[in-house]
């Protein structure tokens, strides 16, 4: 009987000491409203889950200076670990500073925060540039293009941009290609990608022949600018797999979204946060040094995928939509394979 009691008393005790072991993992959404980060958020729940710790976040709804509140609650709610995606690569900076001073590590998730001591994971950003300038360029190798930028604020948009023109400098230097517009999209607005892609085709008589997007979001601003002007099959990218540009890449509207499955990402950065939070090394993490700072951070930089008409049943085998939501108004006659 006495050994019996023991017994219990131990199992509780261990239940006790996990309880009270339990990782708080803090995320910081910059703009959660955005579609794609509710997968994020919910491979990074499920993970957490998965590896005995718990979620909490906050949202700054597109608040540099809410975000740096955001985090500073976060931590007050016993965040062992934080996951951020900034709205300002310069304004988060101070919250990030004081994270590292209280020995809480940032993951910094998606965008780059470019200080010491942060881990980065993200996709290979400048890749994802080169694919949405190759997409286009294969169908409109010459013309006018118009180059559609992300946020002056996010590091992203100036990787992105970087890809973009590694691939179209030798059709520019030809004379093959002109740039007729270059613009970036602050805090990466729909509506503002089309105002401004709406200004780039009165400013050129609407001739314009290609449009490379930064991301799905400024790609939709894009097309319903073109729309709007009667301009039909003019070749566009993006990137993330938003499930209305996707319909838009199956209606023919779109040519071209770079997919970085999110949920890869959700769920690598959840481990990453773990790791970190009880002082162990991340998995397959690497030293990475590509940004404005040059400072060198331990990183994972995950692998995108292009996709277009020809390759959507890839996405659509994946999960990632299903194939009616997918193929919604196309009609049968010009329908892709994926749609058939």
């Amino acid at each position: 009987m006495q050994l019996k009691h023991t017994l219990a008393a131990m199992a509780f005790g261990l239940t006790a000491v996990s309880a009270l072991a339990q990782t708080v993992v803090g995320v910081s959404w910059s703009n959660f409203q955005e579609e794609r980060w509710k997968t994020d958020e919910a491979a990074i729940k499920a993970q957490l889950e998965k590896l005995g710790a718990k979620y909490i976040s906050a949202d700054a709804g597109g608040s540099p200076e809410k975000q740096l509140g955001d985090i500073e609650g976060l931590m007050s709610k016993g965040a062992k670990a934080l996951i951020v995606l900034a709205m300002d690569k310069d304004a988060i900076l101070p919250a990030v500073t004081k994270a590292t001073r209280q020995k809480v590590p940032v993951v910094a998730y998606d965008r780059l925060i470019e200080a010491p001591g942060v881990f980065y994971i993200t996709f290979d950003n400048v890749e994802v540039g080169r694919m949405e300038a190759r997409e286009v360029l294969k169908v409109k190798p010459k013309g006018n293009y118009v180059i559609i930028k992300g946020s002056p604020s996010d590091p992203n948009a100036d990787f992105l941009r970087a890809g973009q023109q590694e691939v179209l400098e030798a059709s520019i230097k030809k004379g093959d290609i002109k740039i007729v517009g270059d613009e970036y999209t602050e805090g990466w607005k729909p509506e503002v990608a089309q105002k401004n892609m709406e200004q780039i085709l009165t400013k050129n008589a609407n001739k314009v022949d290609a449009v490379v997007a930064a991301n799905d979001g400024t790609a939709g601003g894009a097309v319903a600018a073109l729309t709007a002007k009667g301009l039909r099959g003019v070749p566009v990218s993006g990137q993330d797999a938003d499930f209305a540009a996707l319909n838009r890449v199956a209606l023919g509207t779109q040519t071209a979204t770079i997919w970085k499955d999110s949920r890869e990402l959700g769920r690598e950065a959840a481990s990453a946060a773990v790791a970190l939070a009880g002082g162990k090394p991340v998995d397959k993490a690497a030293p990475w040094a590509g940004g404005a700072k040059k400072i060198s951070l331990s990183s994972r930089l995950l692998t995108p995928v292009p996709i277009t008409r020809d390759n959507l049943d890839v996405i659509v085998k994946a999960g990632w939509i299903k194939k009616d939501e997918l193929c919604k108004g196309v009609q049968a006659a010009s329908a892709p394979a994926a749609c058939k």
